[in-house]
């Protein structure tokens, strides 16, 4: 057996050997190329060394101090190669680099240390070296799967060399550590493993032109590597375990220790192989080392801009078309939940559901309304107890064909679903997609709210208009109503009268005039507006006076007969009113005043009254406001108001001058036609 352990190593280090030469030959000049011709003499060194270890019997220390030197040439080579070093400055500026140079050289010497001064044996050693070999094994990966595909096809050949060298002096070693030996059947196999590998590391050399490799940060890549790592570590406790139990079990120790190694990697496969396991550590490896698969800044404006061209009375089917595209998902349906746990169909995407089988959403909506979850229903049909406490009516929804149910929370409470067909797409639900989609959700549950708060404030306003449009028609009516009723009352008294018959017809003319525009303002559904109908000021006025001077107190005009002046007839509605209010506000002994004069093209009407006046808080605030009113329910508020919409929509103006217990005057100023 010696002399086949002997000739292995010797042949490793004839190929080292005849490696170094050709490098030598080829005199690559590059960084990379230096360290692979170091590496290359380092090999030489050890695989020499074990030879004459086994041939001399010297200490194995001895080999194991060239074994250590180099796995920590294979180590920072594939680290500066992953990285991209191309110089010793480079080397040198690099923290990476220097990060592991030191951790590398750092544990070796620990190990070493505590060997010498322990006095446990090469236990330390075979640690060091478990860890080491790991550390070679999870660079190699990385550089590998970093690598550009055209890399990757150079790289190979040395991945399966150095791979199968590390990972045999990984059992190896670890066998070591559990036992507190090396196995030397192992060891003297190992020369030609070593052997072997070589030519692959030639191929490499030959296939990667100036050993420039193109690496790139994959996550998958992290993902792998941290698993092998996680694994190793788990090894390395094992084999520290093993140990343990070996050296204080006695008789029996090596027989437990195998036992527990065996029942220890039984354990590992199945934490690797548990799906749960993986994603939880492929979820935190992304979230913490690398950017979002999503750029939610151009996300949010594509879905800005979707908004801004979609048609807003569709506002449902526009929220169900855009969480769809964020997605790239061709089916969808929008629900809306109604307070009796009934559910109301809004929008259809390619969607054929009856609206009967809406009500089988009970159970998840309230499942969504209790956590705030998406829920993935493939997740929830392949991986057990992947929602808790959730129990599907699963028929269904495999045969509605809807793969994910996205909760849309407005004002803290559950208003709708979004149901959602992947289709093709059979990946579930990952992190990011799912803050993709709440991210989104949100926004559109604002949408969906300002648009409906539209809907409902221009139903108000159109409730409103028809408010408004029915008091200006009480008003109107009121107005002949008080006409006809001073008819009624003075019948008796005046029937025989020729002049109050007269004024009787004239009155009722005026009656119908003002019934006729408010049936054809009723027919057009507008709110009352001015006419471009104009009468002589001086009979406007006579008429007023003539009309209110049936009750008391009574009002006199104090204008002149010459006046020729035209203006809009709509002024006798508003002046009766400006007199009747400054009627009601006066005593019965008082009188209430109207003149009249011509300025610079308008026509100046004052209402002048004795009565309780106003104060300026009460004008300021309350004189103009609509349906504001100090009558009770003798009045509605408007009189004033439609007094000054008149004044104002004619380009002039009404003013109010009043002392509290003094009087009022109204000035009201309009533009005048001469005829």
């Amino acid at each position: 057996m010696d002399f086949i352990g002997s000739l292995g190593f010797s042949v490793a280090t004839f190929a080292y050997f005849a490696f170094f030469l050709l490098l030598a030959v080829i005199r690559k000049k590059s960084f990379i190329a230096i360290q692979i011709t170091f590496v290359s003499l380092v090999s030489i060194v050890a695989c020499a060394i074990a030879a004459l270890q086994i041939r001399f019997g010297f200490s194995l220390k001895n080999v194991l101090i060239a074994e250590n030197l180099k796995l920590l040439s294979y180590l920072m080579l594939l680290v500066n190669a992953r990285i991209g070093i191309s110089s010793f400055s480079d080397f040198f500026n690099n923290k990476s680099c220097l990060k592991y140079t030191i951790l590398g050289a750092g544990l070796s010497l620990g190990a070493w240390y505590l060997t010498e001064s322990s006095g446990a044996g090469n236990h330390y050693l075979f640690l060091l070296f478990l860890v080491l070999n790991l550390a070679v094994i999870v660079a190699l990966e990385q550089l590998y799967r970093n690598s550009i595909a055209k890399v990757k096809w150079a790289l190979w050949p040395m991945v399966i060399g150095i791979g199968t060298i590390c990972v045999v002096d990984f059992v190896i070693f670890a066998q070591a550590a559990m036992l507190g030996q090396l196995d030397f059947d192992f060891w003297y196999a190992r020369g030609y493993i070593i052997a072997v590998g070589v030519p692959f590391f030639l191929i490499t050399s030959r296939r990667v032109k100036d050993w420039q490799v193109d690496v790139f940060i994959s996550r998958d890549v992290v993902f792998y590597s941290s698993m092998l790592f996680i694994a190793g570590s788990y090894l390395l406790v094992l084999a520290t375990a093993g140990y343990v139990i070996n050296w204080i079990g006695g008789e029996w120790g090596g027989v437990f220790s195998i036992a527990f190694a065996a029942l220890g990697i039984a354990v590992l496969i199945a934490l690797l192989l548990t799906e749960r396991l993986r994603r939880e550590v492929k979820v935190f490896i992304t979230k913490h080392f690398f950017a979002n698969k999503y750029d939610y800044r151009v996300e949010w404006l594509k879905s800005l801009e979707q908004l801004a061209i979609r048609d807003n009375n569709n506002f449902y089917s526009s929220a169900l078309n855009i969480i769809c595209s964020s997605m790239n998902i061709h089916r969808g349906l929008m629900v809306k939940c109604l307070g009796n746990e009934s559910f109301k169909l809004l929008a259809d995407k390619e969607f054929d559901i009856k609206e009967l089988e809406l009500s089988k959403l009970r159970v998840i909506a309230e499942y969504c309304d209790r956590t705030r979850w998406i829920v993935d229903i493939r997740e929830y049909r392949f991986i057990e107890d992947s929602y808790p406490q959730l129990d599907l009516d699963i028929d269904f929804f495999q045969e509605q064909r809807i793969d994910v149910v996205i909760p849309i929370i407005s004002a803290g409470k559950l208003y709708g679903l979004f149901l959602l067909s992947r289709g093709d797409d059979t990946n579930l639900l990952n992190w990011e997609d799912r803050d993709l989609l709440f991210a989104i959700t949100k926004q559109l549950s604002h949408y969906l709210s300002l648009n409906e708060a539209n809907i409902e404030l221009s139903e108000s306003k159109q409730f409103e208009a028809f408010h408004r449009m029915s008091a200006f028609l009480v008003h109107d009516l009121k107005n002949v109503q008080a006409q006809l009723a001073l008819i009624n009352s003075n019948a008796e008294k005046h029937r025989n009268n020729p002049a109050f018959i007269d004024d009787v017809f004239e009155t009722v003319e005026s009656a119908t005039e003002r019934l006729d525009k408010v049936l054809t303002q009723l027919r057009n559904k507008q709110v009352p507006e001015t006419h471009d109908k104009f009468t002589a000021s001086f009979d406007v006025i006579n008429q007023v006076v003539s009309q209110r001077n049936v009750n008391k107190p009574r009002v006199h005009a104090e204008i002149n007969r010459e006046l020729v002046s035209y203006v809009n007839e709509e002024l006798i509605s508003v002046l009766n009113h400006l007199v009747q209010n400054a009627q009601e506000a006066s005593e019965d002994g008082d009188d209430v005043i109207v003149t009249a004069a011509e300025v610079d093209g308008c026509l100046q009407l004052s209402v002048i009254d004795k009565g309780c006046g106003m104060s300026d808080l009460f004008i300021k605030q309350r004189l103009f406001k609509p349906f504001d009113t100090t009558k009770g329910n003798a009045g509605m508020g408007i009189g004033a108001y439609e007094a000054k919409q008149f004044a104002e929509g004619l380009g002039g103006e009404l003013t109010v001058h009043s002392v509290e217990n003094e009087g009022s005057t109204f000035k009201l100023t309009i533009p005048i036609k001469n005829n």
